[in-house]
């Protein structure tokens, strides 16, 4: 049975303002490679992408108790690492999934959650 996994990349101090083009390049090898890793060991991407930097992202605070939405701009946390992109892949294994995981491209680290199959709820 597949199971599906999301697939966090975190970076220290990422900051997609200041990518150079060679750094882009680079990286797109890096990430094709990966992506024909995963394609090899039979399991499938479902989805993925970069994300910008935390700076330019916003928390929302949702409505509670009768009091508004609170939002927040960027950056959101104090904090060192920033998640910078992620995939969603699909694996025949948790086992399968940590050795794909430990192939994804990062000068961070890798944090890999299940995802929670609630299509028969």
């Amino acid at each position: 049975m597949s199971e599906q996994y999301l697939v966090l990349i975190v970076e220290s101090d990422w900051d997609s303002a200041t990518v150079t083009e060679e750094q882009h390049a680079r990286a797109q090898r890096e990430h094709g490679a990966f992506a024909a890793a995963v394609a090899a060991a039979g399991a499938k991407i479902l989805g993925g992408e970069a994300l910008q930097s935390k700076s330019t992202g916003f928390a929302v605070t949702p409505a509670r108790d009768g009091k508004p939405a609170v939002y927040t701009n960027g950056p959101l946390t104090e904090t060192t690492e920033a998640l910078s992109g992620y995939y969603v892949i699909e694996t025949d294994s948790p086992e399968q999934a940590k050795e794909l995981a430990a192939l994804c491209p990062t000068a961070g680290h890798i944090e890999v959650r299940p995802i929670w199959n609630m299509s028969g709820m």
